[in-house]
């Protein structure tokens, strides 16, 4: 672990409950202070990751959206309310991070992710997360992640079920598992087939869960492991993963060397990156 400064009184008092913790203590309350999180999407996942967060201290949260607040976002979207309707995502995050901690600097990204920005804008930060509701911004920013020798924690949701794994660099990425995406309209989104509201914060707790492992290098992410969670049925599983030799990002021979047209690559429209992502291995 890297420490920063030593911790104030009010940090002390704050933290407690994790410096208490032989595998966090002083030292990694520090280090998560000192740590810089980028999430993709203000809403459904992006939510609750910023949200345990901005909790836990991690002293500089990246937020990348440049959606409005709907009246259908707040069935699941647990960092905006019915006064913030109508109002940028990223104001409204900002707004409820700062009364849950604001000893947090929460910095908004307000524009689209894409092949010319993604690289630039994930410069700096410690960890990536991905929440993206399309495709095409799925494999940019595990494309952009990877090239950039960034973490990557990923998630998605749909209907009553969701997915998490970690990719470390060098250790796998989205591409082993998914190549090439489905063939357009193949699998619906949220907005489609609808999702559990409840469902974001179990996925989005995982996955801040993960963001928290991999800053302080403790325990076992889910690093060649995919966890899908069937929340009708309550069942967790654990499928096994590995890095493919063959794929197109990472593998022994890779073809694709810098960010590509992923509209063009998805055959899909550019999209708005909310939070919530098909789990497109979800069985």
């Amino acid at each position: 672990m890297t420490t920063g400064p030593a911790l104030t009184p009010e940090q002390v008092r704050r933290y407690s409950r994790h410096i208490i913790m032989p595998q966090i203590g002083s030292s990694g309350q520090r280090t998560l202070i000192g740590s810089k999180a980028l999430i993709i999407g203000a809403g459904g996942l992006g939510g609750p990751v910023a949200l345990y967060l901005a909790l836990a201290g991690v002293g500089t949260i990246g937020l990348v959206d440049f959606d409005v607040v709907d009246l259908s976002n707040l069935q699941r979207q647990v960092l905006h309310n019915s006064e913030t309707v109508g109002m940028s995502k990223l104001e409204s995050a900002k707004q409820t991070l700062r009364r849950y901690n604001p000893g947090v600097e929460v910095v908004g990204h307000e524009y689209a992710i894409n092949s010319e920005n993604a690289m630039e804008t994930m410069r700096g930060y410690d960890v990536i997360v991905n929440g993206a509701d399309n495709f095409a911004t799925r494999y940019l920013v595990n494309d952009a992640a990877y090239l950039s020798g960034k973490p990557l924690v990923d998630g998605s949701i749909l209907i009553f079920d969701g997915q998490v794994t970690t990719y470390l660099p060098g250790q796998g990425c989205y591409r082993c598992l998914f190549p090439s995406p489905p063939p357009p309209g193949l699998v619906p989104n949220c907005a489609e087939a609808g999702v559990l509201g409840a469902l974001t914060a179990t996925v989005g707790s995982i996955q801040a869960t993960e963001v928290v492992k991999v800053l302080l290098g403790i325990g076992e992410p889910l690093v060649g492991r995919l966890l899908l969670v069937d929340a009708l049925n309550m069942e967790f599983r654990m499928v096994k993963t590995r890095r493919n030799s063959e794929c197109p990002l990472c593998g022994d021979n890779p073809t694709v060397t810098e960010l590509i047209d992923y509209e063009v690559f998805c055959g899909l429209a550019p999209a708005s990156p909310d939070a919530e992502a098909a789990p497109v291995a979800a069985g």
